[in-house]
């Protein structure tokens, strides 16, 4: 693992517990503002934008009184109105899904906050009169998940939407600043999980099984990781639903079944019946796929927790780059995609 071109995503990594230690000292003027009975919540946005409103979807399980609703789209669900809390998240402000969505949101008379760096989306906002949280825009998306979450998390709780949010991204600093030293680069098989989970799945497809609810979007991060990353495919989905349907596809071809790895994110707070069915799910499907490998959480808060499950797949995701020797960090397909659609 050699290739110096990784360096830049191994930085953006490295500064992720920073994000949110920084993050932790943001101030918002505007919250009376948003201090409102709603009916729902939509967090709108694409790809690394919008894996903080998958989380903030999984905390609201928990905390929130309200449907917390992820939008991917250009288009908005039609409940969207003016008991409606509306986050757009676009890091780079210029994502044209969500800058579609804001308008149709506007149109629709719904309570508007944007979460960005700058752009187009920004100007629309202080336009249109709708606050704007502005974080720094000199990194990647996929590498600014801290600075995409954790304002929101603060910003939710100051309204009263969530409670112990600061508590729990405080917390989260410790546990990834922990993490982090044992994969980096510095750091050797076996300490580092990440290096060892790059080299199991050089040559393989890699198939990420989460939880519904906690590990759903964990597993979808990892698989995203590893897309936009390693340049490679990926695939996951979600206990209890895979049991049902997934499963039984584990017969044939054996010439890819063989190729198959499989990344379980586990958390000691899954319901008992789930960890049986992983354990059981395990045990059928052992002798046909070329592994099997078990990353578990650390920390209490559910924040802690879900990143402890992310920050390897973001590390393995970057080593497994390295070992295809390829430059982890540009996404040109993505790029060219954006300008054909400009045309």
């Amino acid at each position: 693992m050699n290739d110096m071109s990784a360096d830049t995503m191994l930085g953006y990594l490295y500064g992720l517990p920073e994000q949110f230690a920084s993050s932790l000292e943001m101030k918002f003027d505007f919250v009376d503002r948003y201090r409102k009975n709603y009916s729902n919540i939509v967090v709108s946005g694409l790809g690394g934008s919008a894996i903080g409103g998958d989380i903030l979807r999984t905390m609201a399980l928990e905390q929130c009184t309200v449907p917390v609703i992820v939008n991917r789209d250009y288009t908005i669900p039609h409940f969207v109105n003016r008991n409606t809390l509306f986050i757009a998240i676009s890091y780079s402000g210029n994502t044209e899904e969500t800058i579609s969505a804001y308008s149709q949101a506007q149109g629709q008379g719904a309570e508007i906050v944007c979460l960005t760096s700058g752009g187009k989306l920004q100007e629309m906002a202080v336009r249109d009169g709708f606050s704007v949280i502005k974080v720094p825009g000199d990194l990647v998306p996929r590498a600014a998940t801290g600075l995409l979450l954790a304002p929101l998390v603060m910003f939710l709780e100051d309204i009263g939407i969530f409670f112990a949010g600061r508590k729990a991204l405080q917390e989260t600093v410790t546990v990834l600043q922990q993490q982090r030293q044992m994969l980096q680069p510095e750091s050797s098989i076996p300490e580092n999980q990440a290096k060892d989970i790059a080299l199991k799945l050089k040559g393989a497809i890699p198939i990420i099984w989460g939880v519904s609810g906690f590990s759903e979007a964990a597993a979808l991060r990892w698989k995203a990781q590893i897309n936009e990353n390693s340049k490679c495919p990926a695939y996951y989905n979600v206990f209890p639903e895979l049991n049902h349907n997934e499963i039984v596809g584990f017969e044939i071809p054996e010439e890819i079944l063989n190729k198959l790895v499989i990344v379980l994110l586990r958390d000691g707070n899954d319901h008992p019946q789930v960890k049986k069915r992983m354990d059981i799910t395990c045990s059928i499907i052992k002798e046909k796929v070329k592994d099997i490998i078990e990353v578990h959480s650390q920390g209490e808060s559910l924040l802690a927790r879900f990143y402890s499950l992310t920050y390897p797949g973001d590390y393995a995701s970057t080593y497994l780059a390295m070992e295809y020797g390829i430059n982890p960090t540009p996404v040109k397909v993505i790029d060219y995609l954006k300008k054909q659609l400009a045309l």
